[in-house]
């Protein structure tokens, strides 16, 4: 390195393959007067270049410090040598060589460049719906293979007319390399068709079709980045109506697509943040609180009962026109059945969606792979992803350690899988509920998609404790031959992902609180409290566990979990003398034989779930005794809550008996904690009939079991404390856990890049395996 000149040879490893890394690198170097090569490869960026120490350290700093802005650099390795004596800087044809270890780029919203490009009619892409460049547009959804290059894309049938190549082949253009490159003259194209009818001539407008539909309160199937959507109309209620009955999706809350931050704001309250994250280049829903005054009205049906909608801006230059001329915000809507993957073929999607919708917008681009819209809520002003698809996947989340090469398939709910190489856990999209064939069908085709992806043989695959899951059942068959199977107890899993994600390696109390998980002593557990590590730990504690009369049934009906609540307080005496709105639910005989289920416990398992307990309370003040999807009556019960009320519910903290257990990583020693919430529950009972209104009685439930959480977190004397599992999507319980442990001097964890819910559970179960190499 004394010489005056020398060489440096640079491997750039992340996501830096379609995202203008090279031409950055090409632009660096001239200005640096430095010569040499780039060029992709199948482990990276290689980087070649040659000229005085100076100048290369200013280089390799420059590279670090200012990446193109869709970059996401991991690691670079550096070695120095003598001078291979180049005479320029060239970028260099792409080598498919090497460890594969290059992290592929998401799909990104459009950046600004391109969007004044589609609003400028002197513009030769005014007005194009395929707008592109290399720091924004489609990547995971149109990838075939690694290297990043246009033959490995969707867009390889589509040849560069002479001003595309141009651009394509200029080291100075942004659209140097961008590989879904197009324009009108030589690009992918729409089409509009009614639903049962070919699609219109080429000749037609099919934005002025499918706005002209959207007006006349028609549902539009629209071909988006990753897959299908429903629009609709959202001031008009009948149009509303007729999505959720056609869809089969009653009440659950529907997204919203806003033109732009000032359409957005005449529907939600937007801070710094929401603003940031609207605008971001992952473009999620967010879910934000309602303005109070709002001036787009919109139906009811959209959100029923909630003081939150999910929005989102534009992520594509086709969502961005169709906006546009429409001027009022959608619904945006999965394309799919119920529990089913969203729909990425026309074939497809005239099939499963023609009795949906009543107008197809689709276009010509072929997709890859299935990439749903993203979902975020901020929680203790930090944002938290509760849907990681489009925007994040499938960038990677680093581990604290190295774990064997390990292909976990997570849980049977919100459903992703995993790969990992190295410390880089590559999580896939969003797949969703496992409860279909064609779910499964999706589910096995992202598996084979990521060993192809990523071809790498992993050592382990990890999957979930209950047998009966799909993923636990495709774990052990030939999709992945010849690999140990290790079974992750479900709220370990959701436990080591939490830790993982944050880096802890030290013990830790994990709050694992959900609906269902598989104990490893065979009952429902969901109520849990785990002392451990990453790759282990002991269930020190749990919620009192009560009967489910009907199983599955009383999921689905929280008035038979209200009904359990209430013959475990009261006894069978006191539960026929009681005059409560979910008793009301039942008519005599069916009240009997729920009763005898509950006395003779037959079909009524026993569960420690504090999802089930949330979903009992809601019943008790006569919230949704049925419901239409997964916590729609925990959710109500958080939404009732005053956030003004200080009073807590006692639970009580006493000690069981447990025969003891292990499975999955977690160890069940006797004599653990046993959180008693029937004192909570005689004391809803006595602000019922004294008429406390509900909205304080909900606060002060949720006001209990904060409060015993701390409880307990302060008798255990472990810092740090994990917050895991789908009710902790609840704001009031998060928050408030979080701030009473904080002002206990403790240290609250709660996941942030990756799913609190079920949709973690991958990451999880890989991070487990750490301990493997110990």
């Amino acid at each position: 390195m004394a010489a005056r000149n020398t060489g440096l040879r640079i491997l750039v490893r992340g996501a830096v393959q379609g995202v203008g890394f090279r031409p950055f690198v090409y632009r660096l170097a001239h200005r640096l007067a430095l010569v040499g090569w780039v060029l992709n490869g199948g482990d990276g960026v290689t980087i070649e270049v040659e000229g005085n120490v100076t100048q290369l350290e200013a280089f390799l700093q420059q590279l670090q410090a200012a990446p193109p802005p869709r970059a996401h650099i991991i690691q670079i390795e550096t070695t120095w040598h003598a001078p291979h004596g180049y005479t320029g800087f060239q970028i260099r044809p792409s080598q498919p060589h090497g460890r594969p270890t290059t992290l592929i780029a998401p799909d990104t919203a459009t950046c600004p460049d391109c969007l004044a490009e589609i609003r400028d009619p002197a513009n030769r892409r005014f007005g194009y719906a395929f707008t592109n460049c290399t720091n924004c547009g489609p990547r995971f959804s149109i990838m075939t293979a690694l290297p990043y290059d246009r033959p490995n894309t969707t867009m390889r049938s589509f040849r560069l007319c002479p001003a595309c190549g141009a651009e394509y082949g200029d080291p100075v253009d942004r659209r140097f390399h961008a590989q879904p490159n197009a324009c009108p003259v030589c690009g992918p194209r729409l089409a509009f068709n009614v639903a049962g009818e070919a699609a219109s001539p080429a000749t037609d407008d099919p934005l002025n079709a499918a706005a002209a539909a959207l007006r006349q309160g028609q549902i539009l199937a629209l071909k988006g980045i990753g897959g299908y959507q429903l629009l609709v109309d959202p001031r008009n209620a009948e149009a509303v109506a007729r999505l959720r009955i056609r869809k089969a999706r009653p009440a659950k809350p529907l997204a919203l697509m806003a033109r732009d931050l000032e359409q957005a704001a005449a529907l939600v309250q937007i801070d710094p943040l929401a603003a940031d994250l609207l605008t971001s280049a992952e473009a999620p829903i967010v879910l934000l609180p309602r303005t109070t005054q709002p001036r787009i009205p919109i139906a009811d049906a959209v959100a029923p009962g909630s003081p939150y909608l999910g929005v989102m801006l534009p992520c594509s230059p086709l969502h961005h026109l169709l906006l546009h001329r429409l001027d009022v915000p959608l619904v945006a809507t999965s394309g799919n059945l119920r529990d089913e993957p969203i729909c990425i073929h026309e074939a497809e999607a005239h099939q499963r969606l023609g009795q949906i919708a009543d107008a197809f917008l689709t276009h010509n681009r072929p997709i890859e792979r299935h990439v749903d819209d993203s979902v975020v809520q901020v929680i203790a002003a930090t944002p938290r992803i509760i849907r990681r698809a489009r925007g994040y996947a499938p960038l990677p989340v680093a581990l604290p350690a190295t774990p064997p090469s390990t292909l976990a398939l997570g849980g049977h709910l919100k459903n992703t899988i995993a790969l990992s190489l190295g410390q880089q856990v590559f999580i896939s999209q969003h797949i969703g509920d496992l409860s279909t064939l064609e779910a499964r069908s999706a589910f096995e085709r992202v598996i084979q998609d990521f060993l192809r992806l990523y071809p790498t043989q992993p050592a382990l695959v990890a999957h979930d404790l209950h047998p009966d899951y799909v993923s636990s059942q495709v774990a052990h068959t030939t999709l992945i031959p010849d690999v140990p199977r290790i079974a992750i107890q479900h709220h370990h899993a959701h436990f080591a992902a939490c830790l993982a994600e944050h880096g802890v390696l030290e013990p830790a109390l994990g709050v694992i609180w959900d609906g269902t998980g598989y104990g490893v002593d065979g009952t429902i557990w969901g109520g849990e409290f785990l002392l451990g590590q990453l790759h282990a730990s002991q269930r020190i504690g749990h919620l009192r566990p009560f009967r489910l009369p009907g199983g599955e049934a009383a999921v689905r009906e929280p008035a038979r979990v209200a009904l359990a609540l209430l013959w475990e307080t009261l006894g069978p005496a006191g539960v026929e003398c009681a005059d409560l709105a979910p008793l009301d639910t039942f008519n005599p005989t069916q009240r009997n034989l729920l009763l005898r289920m509950l006395q003779q416990g037959l079909n009524s398992p026993r569960t420690s779930s504090a999802g089930r307990l949330f979903d009992g309370v809601a019943a008790l003040l006569g919230l949704f005794p049925q419901v239409s999807f997964e916590g729609q009556a925990a959710i109500a019960l958080e939404y009732l809550a005053d956030p003004y009320e200080q009073s807590a519910y006692p639970l009580v903290w006493d000690r069981g008996e447990a025969q003891p257990h292990t499975a999955g990583r977690v160890t069940c020693p006797p004599n653990p904690f046993v959180l008693d919430w029937r004192p909570a529950i005689s004391a809803i009972l006595d602000d019922l009939r004294q008429g406390v209104a509900r909205e304080r009685i909900a606060a002060r439930f949720h006001n209990g079991v904060i409060s015993a959480i701390c409880a307990l977190a302060r008798q255990v004397g472990v810092h740090t404390v994990a917050l895991s599992g789908g009710c902790f999507q609840n704001r009031y319980l998060a928050e408030g856990a979080i701030n009473q442990l904080q002002i206990a001097h403790q240290r609250p964890l709660l996941p942030r890049q990756i799913p609190v819910n079920d949709g973690g559970l991958s990451y999880g179960q890989v991070a487990t395996m750490i301990s493997t190499i110990n």
